[in-house]
Formats: C-alpha cells, sequence, structure tokens
C-alpha cells in the first residue's frame, strides 16, 4: 500500500521553518511507524508541513498523492493543524483512508471520536498495531474505529526509527555541540508519579517502564556513525539515569566502541543525588550537558507535585554537575495552581545558586490527562480556550490565580541569570542580515525571538511597558 505519513508540528514555528536547532529534529514516532511499515512491503513517504509554504502547497501534495492511507501523530498542542490537515485529506482524496495516533488521541480519544475526518483512532504505540492495520485494510476486514495499540513487551525487537523519512540532518540546539547532530530513544514509560504528568504518560505507554538493552543502542549509534559520522547526540528519554546498571553498562560500551562525541542526557535531581559516582561516569563518557526538571524551589510546591525532590536537593544536584564539569539545562515552572508569589521567588532564589548554563521556564500549562489538570478542572481555573493555547513556552496566563504580572517580571530576571543569556544576541545585526537565507522568514523570526529574550531578561519593567503600550495602540 502506498502510506503518507504527516507531521504538523508547526504550530511554535510555522510553515518553512525546517532550518536550525530542534525545528530540524525528527520525529521518532512517525520515524518508527516508517519503518514498521516498510518492513511489511508498504512504500512510505512523509508530507512535513516544515518543509512547506503553506496550506495550499499542502493542499496541491494530497490531491498529487492521490487514494493513499494517510496516517498523522497528535499532540494536544498540534489538534487545530492536524485537524486541518485530516479535513483537507478529506476533501482533496475523499476515497483515502486517514488514521491519527499519538499522545492526544491515546488520551482523548473520545474529542477525536466526534469529528468525521479520521477514519480510525489509535491509541497507545504503533509499531505493532500499525502494520495490523495496514493489512486489514487491504483484505477488507472489520476494523473499529478506536484502536488500543498493542505494546511491544521487548524494544530490543522495535525497529529502529527511520532516518531517511525526514531527509535532513539534526541540529545541536546549543552552541557547544556541534553538527551533525543525532537523537535517539532508549525506552518508554516513567516509574515517577508527578502530578502535572501522571497519569497521561501510563495511558500511553503502561505502568511498566521498558527500556531497549545498552547493547542494542550502542548497535544503533554505530549505525549512525557510519551513516552520519556525527559529531553530538542527545538521548532523548525523560529519565534514562533512573536506571543505573544501564546506565554504567551504556558509559562502558561507548568507550569500548570508541564513542568520544559529546551528549545529553535528563534526569531527577534526586537521582543524581543518590549516584555522584554514575554521574562522573557519565560524565567521562561524554555527557555535557544535563537537562533537570526542578520545577520549583519551594518545597511545599514540590509536595504538592509529588515531584519527590527537595529544593535542598535540587541544590545538591546542581552542584555535582558543576563539580563534574557538567553544564545544566533548567526546566521550571511558575503559576502553579495554589502557588504563592513568595513561592515564586524561592524558584528565583534557587536558580540564584544553582546557576544553570540554560533557563526554561515555562507558566504552568494544565494537560489532559494529568491528575493536575483534573484537580483545575474540578477548581474551574483553567483559561485555555484553543488547542493552540497549549504551547509550552507561550508566556500568557493559562489558570485563574496567579499574577501574571509579576509572573512575567521573575521569568525575565530568572532567564538573566543563565550563563547562555550573553550569547542569544552575540552578534550584531549586519552579521546576522549578513548570513545565508537572511530573507528566509525562519531565520527573520529567530533574530526577533532571540532579540526579544535579550529585552526581556535585560529591561523586564521597560518590555512590559512596551508590551502594554503595543495592546493598547
Amino acid at each position: 500500500m502506498k502510506i503518507n505519513l504527516i507531521y504538523t508540528g508547526i504550530t511554535e514555528s510555522g510553515f518553512g521553518s525546517l532550518q536550525g536547532n530542534e525545528g530540524s529534529w525528527m520525529n521518532h514516532g512517525l520515524s518508527i511507524l516508517s519503518s514498521s511499515a516498510k518492513q511489511a512491503g508498504h512504500q512510505v513517504a512523509l508530507f512535513d508541513l516544515r518543509r512547506l509554504t503553506g496550506w495550499d502547497e499542502f493542499r496541491r501534495k494530497v490531491s498529487e498523492a492521490g487514494k493513499s492511507v494517510f496516517g498523522l501523530t497528535m499532540m494536544s498542542v498540534d489538534f487545530n493543524n492536524v485537524v486541518k490537515a485530516a479535513r483537507i485529506i478529506r476533501e482533496e482524496s475523499p476515497d483515502s483512508k486517514i488514521i491519527v495516533g499519538g499522545p492526544h488521541p491515546s488520551i482523548c480519544a473520545e474529542e477525536l471520536t466526534q469529528l468525521d475526518c479520521f477514519d480510525y483512532i489509535v491509541r497507545g504505540e504503533g509499531e505493532i498495531t500499525f502494520p495490523e492495520l495496514l493489512r486489514k485494510l487491504e483484505q477488507n476486514e472489520s476494523i473499529p474505529r478506536v484502536i488500543q495499540g498493542q505494546s511491544l513487551e521487548n524494544l530490543d525487537c522495535a525497529p529502529w526509527a527511520d532516518r531517511d523519512l525526514f531527509g535532513c540532518p539534526e541540529e545541536p540546539f546549543v552552541s557547544f555541540l556541534k553538527p551533525p547532530f543525532v537523537t535517539l530513544i532508549a525506552g518508554r514509560g516513567c516509574r515517577y508519579n508527578c502530578n502535572y504528568c501522571q497519569p497521561a504518560e501510563r495511558m500511553i505507554f503502561g505502568h511498566e517502564v521498558r527500556r531497549r538493552s545498552a547493547e542494542n543502542v550502542i548497535k544503533e549509534l554505530i549505525y549512525l556513525r557510519g551513516k552520519f559520522n556525527f559529531n553530538s547526540f542527545m538521548i532523548h528519554d525523560d529519565c534514562i539515569t533512573e536506571d543505573r546498571q544501564w546506565v554504567l553498562k551504556f558509559c562502558e560500551l561507548l568507550k569500548k566502541e570508541g564513542f568520544t562525541q559529546p551528549f545529553v542526557s535528563q534526569s531527577r535531581a534526586d537521582i543524581i543525588c543518590r549516584n555522584p559516582d554514575m554521574i562522573k561516569v557519565m560524565q567521562q563518557a561524554g555527557l555535557r550537558l544535563m537537562i533537570i526538571g526542578f520545577e520549583s524551589g519551594s518545597d511545599r510546591v514540590l509536595k504538592f507535585l509529588r515531584k519527590g525532590c527537595t529544593r535542598e536537593k535540587n541544590i545538591e544536584a546542581a552542584r555535582i554537575c558543576h563539580q563534574n564539569g557538567i553544564k545544566i539545562w533548567a526546566n521550571y515552572m511558575m503559576g502553579l495552581p495554589t502557588e504563592t508569589n513568595e513561592e515564586v521567588m524561592e524558584t528565583y532564589t534557587m536558580l540564584k545558586e544553582i546557576k544553570p548554563y540554560h533557563c526554561s521556564p515555562a507558566f504552568y500549562t494544565p494537560h489532559p490527562g494529568s491528575d493536575l489538570y483534573k484537580m483545575g478542572e474540578e477548581m474551574g481555573i483553567h483559561l485555555i480556550t484553543n488547542h493552540d493555547n497549549y504551547r509550552r513556552n507561550t508566556y500568557e496566563p493559562k489558570i485563574k490565580g496567579p499574577d501574571y504580572e509579576f509572573l512575567n517580571d521573575m521569568l525575565y530576571k530568572s532567564i538573566a541569570l543563565a550563563e547562555d543569556n550573553e550569547s542569544k544576541v552575540s552578534k550584531p545585526a549586519s552579521e546576522i542580515m549578513a548570513e545565508p537565507y537572511h530573507n528566509n522568514m525562519a531565520v527573520l523570526k529567530k533574530c526577533v525571538e532571540k532579540l526579544k529574550l535579550f529585552l526581556m531578561s535585560k529591561f523586564p519593567r521597560f518590555y512590559r511597558i512596551l508590551k502594554k503600550l503595543r495592546h493598547k495602540i
């Protein structure tokens, strides 16, 4: 069968945004589906909206593709774009079958059943379910509209992501990592119980954490070294460090196979505090940046979030990373339900002690499927009226209660604490405009964002006044 996979992840960046940093990253879910479908003998193509100029070009490509199976992946924030894409497919290719899967359908399948633009809605994982669905379509078998995906117990049996599907190299997201850059995923699921995430993640991946063997991941890295000769890489997993023995084995094999490339990983503060020797081993194997979800500097808020960490552990974890020469990418939230301005200040003072390389703040955004989302619904505090509002890094009111004017001040002040803050506008305008593709809208947007971030961090009150004046004008 002819399969067309659709990537609609343009809510943040828009059409024509493939250049640079995270905008170049591949979607691993679609890439694994592509490998699974190809193994079953199907032809697979990709429509990546980041490569297109707009919906008119998408419509034309759908028309040219003719009758086929269209597969779309949907996060909550992508809802509107996915629905629009599906409706265009229905108009231009009415005999085609349209399948949607991904996080949002796994959690909110009922919402999608109200729409007539999807033939089949897949919940959960797809590398077994998607080829089986294609087989049933070929043989005209009866298929329920909502399908529960079958999980693969042994992830070493899963196909590796199809690196040719997206047809472009990934780009590193920090300046000290050099391209070519690759990303990979070693496991699925999370054993922790943070209320802003669970039980949504378990609805997608189940209750058990499954992980590919260290040997299997190393084999993929060897393959990627031969294919791309990469200079840096990132392990996407939310918390690969939760399995100490896996990490130690992985680092041992990295050295044995001659890998010297720097890499990025993610962890939790409590794990780092319990395993300082493991962090040292990771650094010796090439770890140069650790992404840590500190979330808050208030012990009360951390307990409220069921985070399982404390302010003291957050600071100690940072000390261990600094001691080993590992830079810190700090994720944290402001504007949480029940959080006070004084507790927000605790987060700010914590960050001053942590001294992160990069600050990655967000105003708390309630996401469907989480216990905190359900609590917010019961309290009647949600202000989200459109799926686009699920964007993590748009600094707009998400819930009732927080003092968002105060939060904006603290947001900009916290960003200024980052080591990489000065680099955000490190080039004069003349040099930026002299770079290739200076007339490209995506590059122009990035330049504007850099300038805005600089103004926010250095002159927060002035920036806020300008913002108010803009709205009045």
